[in-house]
């Protein structure tokens, strides 16, 4: 055992805001469990977005669904996520980081393997896929624990950076599964069907996850530890739910994350419904959340020196230049070439905001707490990582809402505009709620 981790399980508490601490030990052992977090949380990200990807070749191999069915299919993952994660955000205390991130990331075996098993044989029933997309879920719910577990390990004033570096780099395993699904059902990887002639083999689509995942899982236990900067019962942590200030930034939180998240799950349904001929664009749909999952860090690092309802407040309003970008798209027969740069553009402000607004959640619980007061700071900041939580959660509603949102267009109307009339009303209430509340001279809560 190194001398770093024995000195930090012989502390009676994690305080990484004393400068001796942090200096001798602390930022050791926080930037050692940022590394080996990263990973888990790249993998919980790809198969929660899975589906995305998976339901646009799924009417190839021959599964009779409707693209309302389809998209539903791409949206159950974050409905399931997202209402976890509120409660994997509060047993991450109780439990401890490094065992709660062994745990949950070993849990994902369980939908990628069923997808390997379901996606062979096109008579599956249909409700056997909405449980495995529901489980999908259980990625999307491991972020809550994650961004808790680095919040808890940087002091406040370098936790911009270092949820922006976390997240940004889980955010990637959005483009990788994107990228790495279309390529892996491609190749005939581990011939389970035995089925010469295949156009494709969605079964790789699950069972290329699976040793990444023990791998993830085997490093995590290693190289992680169960820092506590606060044990809260769970009625304190639960007074987050009373907190006017969590609602409020669950709400700029959906528009961020939930942006970024929800386009993810529904681009490339959408683009293949769109613009049918467009195969190139479909193989470089990954693009997209690529962008966005740079720009996160981004957000943070500008929100730690500008101030973040700035940034997010800008990054809203290039979400709604973005909306118009893909009505004009949709316009005058299509316009391909504009309503794939509408949609890079959609990214790259969602991930932007993504940065920003989260450095704003926790920074408002520490508002007027006192400097010599170590008891109180460290309890501040775990109903700050509670609401961190929350904020995810609520957020991760985006990528349910989004997709399902331009499911039923299509049932209603047969396309998209309804949608993102939805969209654009919705974000003109964050650059509302983000000026209002923190932004403007006089707000409430400047930050």
């Amino acid at each position: 055992m190194s001398t770093v981790t024995q000195t930090l399980r012989a502390q009676p508490a994690w305080n990484p805001e004393d400068p001796d601490f942090w200096s001798r030990h602390g930022r050791a052992v926080a930037l050692r469990n940022l590394v080996f977090v990263i990973p888990a949380m790249a993998l919980s990200f790809a198969v929660w977005m899975l589906w995305s990807v998976l339901v646009v070749h799924l009417p190839a191999a021959g599964f009779r669904y409707s693209t309302n069915q389809l998209f539903w299919l791409s949206a159950l993952p974050a409905l399931c996520g997202a209402t976890l994660r509120i409660f994997y955000g509060l047993a991450l205390p109780w439990v401890g980081g490094r065992r709660w991130t062994v745990l949950s990331t070993a849990s994902l075996l369980l939908p990628a393997g069923g997808i390997a098993w379901a996606v062979q044989d096109p008579n599956t029933p249909y409700e056997t896929m909405v449980l495995l997309s529901l489980l999908c879920g259980l990625g999307g719910a491991n972020f809550a624990s994650g961004v808790a577990h680095i919040s808890a390990c940087f002091p406040v004033h370098e936790q911009g950076t270092a949820l922006g570096i976390g997240a940004g780099f889980a955010h990637l395993g959005v483009g990788l599964a994107q990228w790495l699904v279309p390529a892996g059902i491609a190749l005939n990887l581990f011939d389970l069907t035995g089925q010469a002639g295949q156009a494709v083999w969605l079964a790789n689509a699950g069972l290329i996850w699976l040793p990444l995942i023990v791998l993830a899982s085997l490093a995590a236990w290693w190289g992680m530890n169960d820092v506590q900067s606060g044990r809260l019962s769970l009625q304190d942590q639960a007074q987050v739910f009373t907190h006017r200030h969590s609602w409020l930034m669950g709400w700029l939180y959906l528009g961020s994350f939930g942006s970024f998240i929800g386009f993810s799950a529904a681009s490339p349904l959408l683009l293949s419904q769109q613009f049918p001929a467009l195969e190139t664009a479909q193989q470089l749909v990954w693009l997209g959340p690529l962008l966005g999952a740079l720009m996160r860090p981004a957000g943070g690092w500008l929100a730690d020196r500008l101030g973040g309802a700035r940034i997010s407040l800008a990054a809203f309003a290039v979400l709604v230049l973005g909306v118009f970008g893909v009505f004009a798209s949709l316009s005058a027969g299509g316009r391909p070439g504009l309503f794939v740069a509408s949609f890079v553009l959609l990214f790259g402000a969602a991930g932007l905001a993504n940065g920003s607004t989260f450095r704003m959640i926790p920074a408002g619980f520490l508002r007027g707490v006192p400097a010599g007061d170590p008891e109180t700071l460290r309890d501040t900041q775990a109903r700050g990582a509670a609401a961190l939580g929350l904020c995810s959660a609520i957020g991760a509603y985006g990528g349910f809402f989004i997709p399902k949102l331009f499911g039923s267009a299509f049932a209603l109307s047969g396309g998209p505009q309804a949608a993102l009339f939805c969209f654009l009303a919705f974000y003109l209430s964050c650059m509302a709620i983000c000026w209002w509340f923190y932004g403007r001279a006089n707000a409430p809560l400047s930050c």
